[in-house]
């Protein structure tokens, strides 16, 4: 999470601002999206094959062990499976989207600020998260 201040001249520029990071957050979401398709449908095959090979062997399926470490905070998933990848683009996926539905309210609740006239001798100070706008300070300079 990183907050940031920036300064626009103008609400329109807010709103600019705005549509071109939903357009990339949409983008974005996309090509997640297709991934998880690819990816879901692999690791169900994987299961498949895993489920057989454990049927014709006789042995009961036992839960693996993720084979994760920590090192500081960070995790790392020794050999990963497709199983692994499906659940780390599902946590983007959901990522993503939230971000997607954060933008387009911040939108939706910046309309107001078309009505507003004359804006010159005023700046927008903008504190965002992420990039999604949480507080406008009016600024006469």
């Amino acid at each position: 999470m990183v907050v940031e201040l920036k300064e626009y001249e103008s609400a329109s520029e807010i709103a600019e601002t705005l549509e071109k990071e939903i357009s990339r957050t949409k983008s974005l979401l996309g090509e997640y999206l297709r991934r998880l398709d690819d990816i879901r449908s692999l690791a169900e095959k994987s299961k498949k094959i895993r489920e057989v090979v454990m049927k014709l062997a006789g042995k009961k399926a036992v839960q693996e062990t993720l084979g994760e470490i920590t090192v500081g905070n960070l995790s790392i998933v020794l050999d990963a499976n497709p199983f692994h990848e499906l659940t780390a683009i599902e946590d983007v996926v959901r990522s993503q989207q939230e971000r997607l539905l954060m933008l387009q309210k911040a939108r939706e609740a910046l309309k107001w600020m078309d009505q507003i006239g004359d804006t010159e001798g005023l700046k927008y100070i903008v504190v965002e998260n992420d990039g999604v706008p949480e507080k406008i300070l009016f600024k006469i300079y």
